[in-house]
């Protein structure tokens, strides 16, 4: 018998929609194996244009909070770019050959799309947007609409305002702490339930 094949799903959700950190999180623990030990994180981008800046600025919130376990790579300090994203999927596959990989990275789409978040299963191919040929990475990948794509998408992103990528950034970041913390306290819980039966 065949085995079956995995879920696609794509979802999309505003930043500034109402309880976009808990619908984001409830997403994320579905398809997001928190409970596991190999699990990685690629926040991929550049400090040195604003509007590619989400996924670096992700980075360093998740690494700024103490209670987030999991390998990190792409901080405003250290950027996971262009130059450096082969090395790191090569470093990666030897080091740790059955992680799963979360992408996140910022995109360019139509106007009335800006500000959404999208969530969906497989890769993310960075620097499509600007004409880079980088390989695909990620087994589920979270975007951020940052600007409108179809003109001259390298200066777009150059003169996005850091506000937009900013405040996504932070949501992505609260909404994977807040999935991570109700995967440990589903897991008390069980323990507790199992103990008293």
């Amino acid at each position: 018998m065949r085995a079956a094949l995995p879920t696609t799903y794509d979802y999309r959700i505003h930043y500034k929609e109402t309880g976009v950190v808990w619908k984001l999180s409830s997403l994320f623990l579905q398809h997001i194996p928190f409970a596991s030990h190999e699990l990685i994180f690629y926040c991929i981008g550049t400090d040195r244009s604003t509007g590619d800046a989400l996924g670096p600025l992700t980075g360093s919130h998740l690494t700024e909070s103490p209670l987030f376990p999991f390998p990190v790579f792409g901080t405003l300090e250290n950027p996971l770019h262009a130059l450096n994203l082969q090395q790191q999927i090569e470093e990666t596959r030897l080091s740790s050959p059955t992680a799963f990989i979360v992408a996140i990275d910022a995109c360019l789409g139509q106007g009335s799309s800006v500000g959404q978040l999208l969530f969906h299963s497989g890769p993310i191919h960075p620097g499509k947007a600007v004409g880079k040929k980088l390989p695909p990475v990620g087994d589920v990948s979270i975007k951020g609409i940052v600007n409108i794509a179809g003109f001259m998408e390298h200066a777009v992103l150059q003169s996005t305002r850091l506000h937009l990528p900013f405040e996504m950034s932070r949501i992505v970041a609260r909404a994977l702490q807040l999935a991570y913390s109700r995967t440990q306290s589903n897991k008390m819980n069980d323990r507790h339930h199992k103990s008293h039966n």
